[in-house]
């Protein structure tokens, strides 16, 4: 490939030039690095196939497309695939790369062979850790060379709430910056705080509106997040607001109605198949305002079952005609995303990302082409795979400051008597209210209730260095095995330090351990620590292939499965027996949610919270 550096990031002025150069190759005035010619193509515009066509290209680029034989210059090299078929590469509309757990570089190696050659970067998860190098971080490894395209959309929760401190904060001045530094940024990441977007007295109100503004003066998109907004009323506001998407559609009335109600829809693997088939019973001729997203998918689940390209296998599987499938991860993010000029389409001027395919009912990928050459061939990475050092801004993230003891996981009784009230959570709990239960309390301090499967459950700052721990009670959840714990610095959307176990002293063995790491995940089993899973880069990744990783977790999963765990059912469909991977996600600030507990700070000093109003309470009385 001739090497043109202006290929890898998208610029006004670097874009003017690779302009030029492609229009003069696809004259054939000027020579093409290299051509494919494919049995078929599919036009994702107008959903039809074309027999025996030539793709060709320029650096990164495709100059040219049009029947084999016809193209009227020089080709430097040629490439013949007779018996595939040839899709656009797969887009993410919607993906917190974060949520892999794995570095840009290592996520590209682990994606494009299943497909994916390009993503919307959903940067709530790194920005709330290091927001003023949201950028630096997202298109480093594209600096690089690294095959895969992500636009970032820095996070509109960046704090998730207004009561919760620490980390970093973003509004209007720093989303103007990051849209006018650079034309790869689509626009504002899911806007999940709706109380505040409808409450002018929420303190959050006008630096979410900022944000909103500000992507509106660039013409990007705001995307949206409605997340248990259901009835009509508040759906209609919803679009009124400008939040142009949503992917939180539980069913299929859901789905349609906000269908209807001028959103644009992303769909995720757990709830496809019910809306797939309702769709498709609905006959649904317009499936443009329609994307498949992936949201989030750890590493371990990608190598299983897969990436972009389980989207579309799950679609096809449950009635989706192929063709309207590959329009969802194609032409309909691009379009939404407003990124038709350089993804979506096998069509001149956008990057050289091609799908080739031995079976489009089973879409069974046999090579994958990105930036106008091959970069997967037989389930395996081919393409450059740069090595990067990250610096002391990515790494060195997890700042407690402090070795911590049982002392710091301790609730104090409220008064000398042999039981006290506190407040009580449990995963996912989505209603008005906490629970409240009578706690026993020995030696001054309110003890855990395992016979009620009630045991204690706390975040740790992870930013000031102070060491701040919030704790309280919460139900059917962490460890039953004595003097247990597990901990993690995945906890969205702030991330700090979440951990539960069923003695103190397990807690902060935990914590320490993860400290030490850098963040991940630490696991003690009756006093001792028995697996780390190490995040080193912003506390939520890790620098290295798939599956190393992947094999780290699965020790990690394998020392779980000698404990017993506590369970209660709760609201959300995913939670499940066993070890609870899923807590990360139950420390979210937004709507459904309404009490929570978050690093103490001065507008939540216990850590307890109603985020829906700011309200706090104590966890004992």
């Amino acid at each position: 490939m001739s090497e043109r550096p202006d290929d890898l990031l998208i610029d006004a002025q670097g874009e003017v030039a690779i302009r030029k150069r492609l229009t003069q190759v696809a004259l054939g005035r000027v020579a093409a690095d290299r051509s494919l010619r494919v049995g078929r193509l599919l036009d994702v515009a107008t959903r039809t196939w074309k027999a025996d066509q030539e793709i060709v290209f320029s650096g990164r680029r495709i100059a040219w497309v049009g029947d084999a034989g016809t193209y009227p210059g020089e080709i430097g090299e040629r490439f013949a695939e007779p018996e595939l078929s040839a899709v656009p590469g797969l887009g993410e509309v919607h993906k917190h790369i974060e949520s892999s757990h794995l570095t840009p570089e290592f996520e590209a190696a682990l994606v494009i062979p299943r497909g994916n050659t390009w993503t919307c970067e959903a940067s709530h998860e790194f920005s709330n850790v290091r927001a003023s190098h949201t950028l630096d971080y997202w298109l480093e490894a594209r600096r690089q060379g690294s095959p895969l395209k992500i636009f970032p959309l820095p996070g509109s929760a960046v704090p998730p709430t207004a009561y919760e401190a620490g980390g970093s904060h973003l509004g209007h001045d720093e989303q103007d910056a990051f849209l006018r530094e650079s034309l790869m940024v689509a626009g504002l990441d899911e806007v999940m705080d709706w109380p505040a977007i409808i409450n002018a007295d929420n303190p959050s109100h006008e630096r979410l509106w900022g944000m909103i503004a500000a992507t509106f003066a660039r013409r990007g998109v705001v995307e949206g997040h409605a997340a248990g907004l259901r009835d009509l009323a508040t759906i209609n506001a919803f679009a009124a607001a400008g939040l142009a998407s949503d992917h939180e559609a539980m069913t299929p009335e859901e789905f349609w109605d906000k269908l209807t109600h001028g959103l644009f829809m992303e769909l995720r693997i757990h709830t496809m198949p019910e809306i797939i088939r309702d769709l498709v019973g609905r006959g649904l001729a317009d499936w443009s305002q329609i994307a498949f997203a992936t949201d989030d998918r750890s590493t371990n689940e990608t190598l299983k079952r897969g990436a972009t390209d389980l989207n579309v296998r799950t679609a096809i599987e449950n009635g989706l005609s192929p063709e309207i499938a590959v329009q969802c991860v194609t032409i309909n993010p691009a379009r939404h995303m407003r990124l038709t000029p350089w993804v979506g389409t096998i069509a001149p001027g956008r990057f050289g990302d091609v799908v080739l395919l031995s079976d489009m009912q089973s879409f069974a990928i046999e090579k994958v082409w990105a930036d106008g050459q091959e970069a997967a061939a037989g389930g395996t990475f081919t393409g450059p795979l740069p090595k990067i050092d990250w610096p002391d801004w990515a790494r060195n993230t997890v700042q407690i400051g402090r070795t911590l003891t049982a002392e710091d996981f301790a609730i104090a009784a409220p008064r000398p008597e042999q039981t006290a009230e506190a407040a009580v959570l449990r995963p996912f709990h989505w209603t008005e209210d906490f629970l409240t239960f009578t706690l026993p309390v020995a030696d001054g301090a309110v003890q855990r209730d395992p016979a009620r499967n009630i045991t204690k459950f706390s975040i740790v700052d992870r930013y000031s260095g102070a060491g701040k721990v919030a704790r309280m009670f919460w139900l059917g959840c962490g460890p039953k095995t004595e003097n247990s714990a597990v901990a993690s610095s995945l906890a969205h959307d702030k991330h700090n330090v979440w951990c539960v176990g069923s003695s103190d002293a397990a807690m902060a063995m935990a914590v320490n351990a993860l400290s030490e790491t850098g963040g991940g995940w630490a696991l003690v089993r009756e006093g001792k620590l028995v697996a780390t899973v190490r995040y080193e880069i912003a506390g939520l990744m890790s620098c290295r292939p798939a599956e190393g990783l992947a094999a780290e977790m699965d020790a990690l999963y394998a020392e779980a499965a000698e404990m017993e765990w506590l369970y209660e059912p709760s609201f959300h469909p995913r939670w499940l027996p066993g070890f609870p991977e899923r807590l990360g996600f139950a420390t979210l600030t937004c709507a459904p949610w309404h009490w929570n507990l978050v690093a103490p700070n001065d507008l939540a000093p216990e850590g307890l919270v109603d985020i829906q109003t700011g309200r706090t309470h104590k966890v004992v009385w």
